[in-house]
């Protein structure tokens, strides 16, 4: 105690600083172990055999005939730009006479029902179901009203339909990708299709920063999950799940529906929920002979803000309304998956400690170089934790790199690399905001639904450029 009341300002401060790098560095190091596991796990399946994304013909695939009736659910709130090509595009690429769309319109939203008529009336497959109260309700609210539409329609037909697959007023959908789902769906009750977010030339590094996070994510750890069983958790947007399994999961909320109105991620829980009452779960990833992966394509947020929006939610849903909701059951495997889940708001504190100390760290070299402060000097220890968590920011930009570069080519690949602090800079500002937000729930405030606004469908932009 004597020695610590002796040391001035200058030397407090270097005592804290080095104290916050070894806080800092020891939490870095156990995430880029957790990382480093499923990356070695990743190398594991693809070694055996259990992560190679298959090839299929596309001519043949198509042509093979559904096994019964599929039912797009597709909720649309505010989505008059994208709701037209989407739809356009979507029956143009799945022309089977077997394919419902439901559109889950709103009564005070007349400008997207008005563009989702137009095409309803010009093809007999799609179902516009009007949503009885205001909106915007929750994104789960408006599939629940087109669940009872379906088993409406399935009453009046005296016909069940086979699967239900959730897609989003965004969504490019893959020309193949309904007959994969149906095809895979002879082997489980909930099946994941790959997200690929489009690059946009517009916005290269705030809305292109999603396709580095989406390569990873469903061209890595969705894979590892899947061969490991640890659960797949839904996307919300290609995803189709067995009818009945879906029936069972209604039954399950006494009637109100099968998906989790008072849950922000109301897609993710819904996977879980499937693998929790014994449904068989799978990530399905295939590529046609002509190297396209089947996946749901779409642009995502371009603007700082809508991108911060978005990302909360994400975080308050999966991470903190996830612990409360889901809890931790459900064994080793499925509990790892969950604890990295919910690092959100954690890895966001520890995001914004490391730029603190990296730019204060910068301003004391400089006030050393002037001879203002004499800067710390890093224990052994701390300078080998310092080398293992450089060692490891070049292992997960390398990584990160190959995802996006298999998916977008070496341009994107090398862009990733550059877009890492713009993603940890939205994942920080995110982390808080979530993290207030879930601290007003706590206090008795409802939680609040952002939804993403959509301006451009990848059909509409492609059509322009002449690339379909």
């Amino acid at each position: 105690m004597g020695l610590l009341s002796q040391l001035d300002a200058a030397e407090w401060l270097a005592l804290v600083q080095h104290e916050l790098f070894l806080f800092a560095t020891f939490f870095f190091i156990l995430g880029a172990l957790d990382e480093f596991a499923v990356d070695l796990t990743y190398g594991w399946l693809r070694l055996r055999g259990k992560a190679a994304t298959g090839r299929v013909d596309e001519a043949e695939l198509r042509a093979r005939p559904l096994a019964g009736i599929a039912a797009i659910f597709v909720p649309a709130w505010d989505e008059a730009r994208v709701i037209r090509p989407m739809l356009t595009h979507s029956l143009l690429a799945w022309p089977q006479a077997e394919v419902r769309f439901f559109i889950g319109c709103y009564r005070n939203d007349p400008a997207t029902f008005d563009e989702a008529s137009i095409v309803a009336r010009s093809d007999a497959r799609v179902h516009l179901v009007v949503h009885d109260r205001d909106g915007p309700t929750s994104k789960a609210d408006c599939l629940n009203a087109l669940y009872a539409a379906l088993v409406a329609e399935e009453e009046r037909a005296g016909r069940r339909a086979r699967m239900v697959v959730l897609h989003d007023a965004e969504d490019m959908v893959d020309p193949a990708a309904l007959a994969a789902l149906d095809m895979a769906l002879d082997h489980a009750e909930f099946i994941q299709l790959p997200v690929l977010a489009l690059p946009q030339p517009r916005s290269r590094f705030i809305g292109s920063h999603y396709c580095d996070e989406f390569a990873e994510a469903h061209g890595k750890v969705m894979v590892v999950r899947s061969g490991l069983g640890a659960g797949i958790p839904g996307a919300g947007v290609g995803s189709a799940v067995e009818r009945c399994t879906l029936a069972r999961l209604a039954e399950l909320t006494g009637g109100l529906g099968p998906f989790a109105t008072t849950s922000l991620t109301e897609d993710y829980e819904f996977g879980l929920n499937v693998g929790s009452i014994g449904g068989r779960d799978r990530f399905l990833r295939l590529r046609t002979r002509e190297g396209r992966l089947i996946a749901t394509r779409a642009y995502f947020p371009s603007r700082i803000d809508t991108a911060i929006r978005q990302k909360t939610r994400w975080i308050h849903g999966i991470a903190l309304q996830g612990w409360d909701r889901l809890g931790w059951n459900g064994g080793f495997l499925r509990t790892w998956m969950k604890l990295r889940d919910r690092q959100g708001p954690f890895a966001a504190f520890l995001l914004a400690l490391a730029y603190l100390l990296v730019l204060g760290s910068g301003l004391i070299g400089i006030a050393g170089w002037f001879g203002l402060f004499v800067p710390f000097k890093a224990s052994p220890l701390l300078a080998t934790m310092l080398a293992i968590c450089g060692i490891a920011v070049v292992w997960r930009a390398l990584i990160r790199a190959i995802f996006t570069g298999r998916e977008f080519g070496w341009r994107e690949g090398l862009l990733a690399v550059v877009r890492i602090p713009v993603s940890n800079c939205i994942a920080i500002m995110a982390g808080r905001r979530a993290l207030m937000a879930y601290i007003a729930t706590l206090r008795g405030a409802e939680a609040q639904w952002d939804k993403t606004e959509h301006l451009d469908h990848p059909a509409s932009l492609m059509r322009e450029h002449g690339s379909i």
